[in-house]
């Protein structure tokens, strides 16, 4: 799919026996940008999917705001929730990138250019809803065909070493969630190729 400058995907698993996920997942275009949100809801089950989907609907009305100011709208309407964990990324049409992670959802920017460092979103530990720390805002720039990835933690890290830049994000995603997906719990993955602003 495409939003703005970005091609994306994501796949979501449920914990077997559990009918619905509390890994969500929001890509949604502002007048200035693109926002991306990786959403996980405390535990399993129907509270955590609550939970989850109150955020991303939090998260979809105010998407043009900064990424600091959802963390805590999320923090306030989320309590009384089983909380979640979340890490987001907000775009520009510049091709700026203002990222934060809350919790254990892992943020990874690999750069198309073989000779540059991959970058690791740095993420502060707590839940939003619930016991919120301050968190910490990173600032990046895009070049095009960079690869934007989030996985919850039912993912296992093992995948970092099969990502292949050149794959099709489509592929990509269901490879690693079919492959490395714990099946202890929830997962997510979130995957979005940055093309460029068209003008």
């Amino acid at each position: 799919m495409t939003c703005g400058p970005l091609l994306w995907t994501a796949a979501t698993r449920a914990l077997p026996g559990e009918s619905v996920s509390g890994d969500r997942y929001l890509v949604k275009r502002f007048s200035s940008g693109v926002l991306l949100g990786a959403i996980d809801g405390l535990g399993h089950g129907r509270e955590a999917a609550a939970a989850s989907k109150l955020a991303v609907q939090i998260l979809d009305r105010h998407a043009g705001e900064p990424v600091l100011d959802l963390v805590h709208r999320c923090h306030e309407e989320l309590r009384g929730t089983r909380g979640v964990v979340m890490s987001l990324a907000s775009l520009t049409i510049e091709g700026a990138l203002h990222w934060v992670g809350i919790g254990n959802v892992e943020g990874l920017l690999v750069r198309a250019d073989a000779s540059a460092a991959h970058e690791s979103l740095s993420l502060r530990g707590g839940i939003v809803g619930r016991q919120l720390p301050p968190p910490h805002v990173s600032f990046l720039r895009l070049s095009p065909k960079d690869l934007l990835l989030f996985v919850t933690d039912g993912v296992s890290p093992q995948f970092f070493g099969e990502v292949r830049l050149e794959q099709d994000v489509d592929l990509m995603v269901n490879h690693i969630i079919t492959r490395h997906w714990k099946e202890n719990d929830d997962a997510l993955v979130l995957a979005a190729r940055y093309e460029g602003w068209k003008p």
